[in-house]
């Protein structure tokens, strides 16, 4: 998938349990299934299947 931060196609992967319980306390949602995290060295970046630029700022995973 494109990474809009790395400016390239990237492999991304779905959250983590811990990820995703992060992310849903981030955004005050209940579900973040549609979400994917860039694994390109040092990005983190978050996009959906469909969006590759879901928020206005990024918005990274932190490192556990």
């Amino acid at each position: 998938m494109y990474c809009w931060t790395c400016d390239s196609d990237e492999t991304h992967r779905n959250l983590t349990d811990a990820e995703s319980t992060w992310l849903k306390n981030r955004l005050g949602r209940k579900f973040v299934n549609e979400f994917f995290m860039c694994e390109a060295s040092g990005c983190r970046n978050l996009r959906t299947g469909l969006n590759k630029k879901p928020f206005d700022v990024p918005i990274r995973v932190p490192v556990d």
